[in-house]
């Protein structure tokens, strides 16, 4: 029996900052082309570090699109966080004269595995070089891993709900239920997604401890998921911002709903042992559909979570044949962040922002780098494929142990 809401939330604005795009229109293109942006790196400071290969954003200019006394109290991942909040909000049409006499009826959640680290090294190293009358006052709160959802709901003038998923990975797409689960309880509208900037040297060096990191050295073959050539992941910065909102509001002042949160539900299992993932991820997907009344042969397209490493693809792909039986060896399978690389936090909610698109477009992407798939999965591969979507099925683990699925309805 199905345990959804009356109260349905529904998707209807969404802003992308990613490697192959600064926008969400040109997210989309490159995506559904299928091309590949990874590359070596290129950030100061990590030239010399064993990490070779990582999806950049580049071609994004902070000082042009956020105000400076925003600017100098926040990091990186921040001004990702602020700018796709921006078109999100912008794609929604929701603007102050929608919410000024109603400012507690909007929120904002954000999720970060990260923080800030760039700002928190630049800030350490004057302390320690030139002593502590050189820190800036923001060095407390700019690395914070609640600093973007502070910062976008005192810009924006959101008072409504406000929270952080301050978790592992899977943590993004734990950050859109709760934004659903505050419709639910009468919000209105919620500001939510995560945007991450791990590539400064700092965090650079902390990521080299992940055994499932890629020390491949070749653009092309850094990042091969569910392929006999599995080496681990390549980390990458960026991420997306959603407007959700309860869809009878959505509809009365005009918005459209691009898509409907119809269920989740996360689990969590022993950090890194990615054997032990197939029941954790297996149980969350159940439950996913359970919340949405979904049966398995009812879901579309999956976008996996698609970790790179043996035993975590493996463990996947069992998890998808427990919890969809028979249909997981026919439903369309995507994971285009094989492209531009894993985000943490942001890049499950990447994937959330591609689902809804390729239910739009009737079009399942395809998985960058990817050919020789040696899983019983039908990996979408070399193009796009065109498909009737309806739902979707949105995967992600983190190397803590978290897992999560989300599924996404096309409106009627």
């Amino acid at each position: 029996m199905s345990t959804r809401k009356a109260r349905r939330t529904v998707v209807t604005g969404i802003g992308v900052v990613a490697p192959n795009g600064t926008s969400t229109e040109a997210f989309w293109k490159r995506t559904q082309e299928g091309m590949s942006v990874l590359d070596r790196v290129t950030r100061e400071g990590c030239e010399d570090l064993p990490l070779r290969v990582a999806g950049e954003v580049r071609g994004f200019d902070p000082v042009a699109l956020i105000e400076e006394r925003y600017l100098v109290q926040t990091d990186r991942f921040t001004h990702f966080a602020m700018a796709a909040a921006d078109m999100a909000l912008d794609d929604a049409r929701l603007g102050r004269a929608d919410y000024e006499d109603r400012p507690f009826g909007v929120g904002v959640v954000t999720a970060a595995g990260s923080g800030g680290g760039e700002f928190g090294q630049r800030e350490l190293q004057r302390l320690w070089g030139q002593g502590s009358t050189y820190v800036g006052p923001y060095q407390s709160i700019a690395w914070f891993y609640a600093a973007s959802t502070g910062q976008i709901s005192i810009r924006g003038g959101f008072k409504g709900p406000c929270a952080v998923v301050a978790s592992d990975e899977a943590g993004g797409l734990d950050a859109l239920a709760h934004a659903d689960r505050s419709v639910r309880r009468g919000t209105d509208a919620v500001v939510v997604g995560a945007a991450e900037a791990p590539l400064a040297p700092y965090s650079v060096v902390c990521q080299l401890g992940y055994r499932d990191l890629s020390a491949a050295e070749d653009p092309t073959r850094a990042y091969r998921p569910f392929t006999s050539d599995a080496c681990g992941f390549v980390p990458a910065e960026g991420g997306a911002m959603f407007v959700v909102e309860e869809e009878e509001s959505a509809r009365e002042r005009g918005a459209r709903a691009r898509a409907e949160i119809a269920g989740h539900a996360a689990t969590f299992t022993t950090a890194a042992h990615w054997e032990e993932s197939r029941e954790g991820l297996a149980h969350a997907i159940e439950g996913a559909l359970r919340e949405a009344g979904c049966a398995p042969e009812e879901v579309d397209v999956v976008f996996a979570d698609a970790l790179g490493s043996p035993a975590a693809d493996r463990a996947e792909a069992l998890a998808l044949a427990d919890a969809l039986g028979p249909h997981s060896r026919r439903v369309p399978v995507t994971a285009p962040k094989t492209g531009i690389g894993r985000a943490y936090c942001g890049g499950p909610v990447l994937d959330a922002a591609a689902a809804v698109l390729a239910m739009e477009d009737g079009l399942v992407p395809p998985t960058p780098n990817v050919f020789d798939v040696c899983h019983d999965l039908d990996v979408v591969t070399e193009r796009a494929r065109p498909a009737e979507l309806r739902t979707a099925l949105v995967l992600s683990r983190g190397l803590m142990g978290s897992n999560a699925a989300l599924v996404l309805r096309r409106p009627a």
